[in-house]
């Protein structure tokens, strides 16, 4: 096959290919290829300058290239040392190179590509290569595309937690709450992990945007949060409040499970899924079997009305309506016998404020925990990330495809 067919084939411009070799046994395709023209210029990969300028004699690099059907292609490439007047003397910069990395820039756009939908290992076996080396692929592809987009302002912030297990335990998310995709990520849920992050990812010139954010009742981030962001409006997450509701609900059901006995004790069994979920959720049979329970058990039935009724609480637009109906939730509580909805009632007189704020600053409380849910979805998928920075490109560039999807 003659080398002008070659070149056409393989579309690198500025470069052709003067020698080419096929191995049938191992079926490789090695093609030698050097820039265009007598005199070429090539560029300095410091400050991008052409030159003429050379020092000593060009060398050889074996790369990849995407492959012809079955066959593997190689390319070897004339690599020229650049005498620059600015930065000294440096390698030349190929622009289908992508730095020192072995393999050609599409055929790593191509295994990223491929990384978006499956994991490293079974893309790694696909296209016989290293693990290591189709994660290192992957992880330039997309920090070349997250330099490459553009930046929308931060203006609600997100900040939660995900427990990861028993050696890490608990992975920081930072997210922004409007483009719905995570910022950044921090080990453990300490104050010094929320400050590592406005250390690093939010200097002072960008906080001053930054109107409201959503966390849950967490100490800690509180504290971090009014350090470094005095001006925004902590809104306490709904879910989480509403999850301590909950766990009341379910703490009252196991004290009445211990406090009665015979029958009664048999009708509390197995209802911990039917208390914990709302009265619209349920169909016909499952609101028989809790009117039943409830007509024998009035505290179950108080513990579960004061749950669905809290509820109503982030439909107010005002605070003074909010505050009202929060302070006539509270005073119903006082006689009705129920400790655990009383330590829960201290619970929301602490975290007052921050309840309230929603009034003011209107969150999405469903986002924080669809982020959640997304890295969760890749921690599964690649069998647990070590790299938190890589882990944290991925989500951002499903989000992004996502996102992009539902506006087609």
């Amino acid at each position: 096959m003659p080398e002008a067919i070659v070149t056409r084939i393989l579309r690198l411009p500025g470069y052709r290919v003067y020698q080419h070799v096929f191995d049938e046994g191992a079926q490789t395709v090695t093609c030698w290829v050097r820039p265009i023209g007598p005199a070429p210029y090539y560029c300095c990969p410091t400050c991008g300058i052409s030159t003429q300028a050379t020092a000593g004699s060009p060398t050889e690099r074996r790369v990849r290239d995407l492959p012809w059907g079955p066959w593997q292609v190689w390319l070897v490439v004339e690599i020229q040392t650049v005498a620059c007047r600015r930065c000294g003397r440096h390698r030349e910069r190929v622009p289908f190179l992508a730095g020192k990395a072995h393999g050609t820039r599409r055929l790593e756009a191509a295994v990223a590509q491929e990384c978006r939908d499956a994991p490293v290992r079974r893309v790694a076996a696909r296209w016989g290569l290293a693990a290591e080396t189709v994660r290192l692929m992957d992880q330039r592809t997309l920090q070349c595309w997250a330099a490459g987009r553009p930046r929308a302002p931060l203006r609600q912030l997100g900040v939660d937690e995900i427990f990861l297990g028993k050696a890490t335990k608990f992975l920081t998310v930072v997210s922004n709450l409007e483009t719905r995709e995570p910022l950044w990520l921090g080990t453990e849920r300490k104050r010094e992990t929320l400050d590592r992050f406005f250390a690093e990812a939010l200097p002072p010139r960008l906080r001053r945007a930054v109107r409201a954010v959503c966390v849950d009742m967490w100490e800690p981030f509180r504290l971090s949060l009014q350090a470094h962001l005095p001006r925004a409006r902590i809104v306490y997450d709904k879910f989480h409040v509403l999850k301590h509701a909950n766990a009341a609900v379910d703490e009252t059901r196991r004290a009445e499970f211990f406090r009665k006995g015979g029958r009664l004790r048999g009708l509390v069994r197995g209802k911990r899924w039917l208390l914990l979920t709302r009265w619209h959720h349920l169909d016909r049979d499952q609101r028989q079997t809790l009117t039943d329970l409830f007509a024998v058990n009035r505290r179950l039935a108080k513990a579960y009305l004061f749950r669905d009724q809290l509820t109503q609480l982030w439909t107010y637009t005002y605070e003074a309506n909010a505050r009202r109906f929060l302070t006539t939730w509270l005073r119903a509580l006082r006689w009705q016998r129920l400790p655990a909805f009383t330590k829960f009632a201290r619970l929301l007189l602490t975290h007052r404020d921050g309840i309230l704020a929603y009034c003011h600053a209107r969150i999405p409380f469903g986002v924080v925990e669809a982020i959640n849910g997304n890295i969760r979805a890749m921690l599964r998928r690649g069998r647990g990330y070590r790299d938190h920075a890589y882990l944290l490109l991925k989500v951002q560039r499903a989000t992004a495809d996502s996102r992009r999807l539902r506006a087609a």
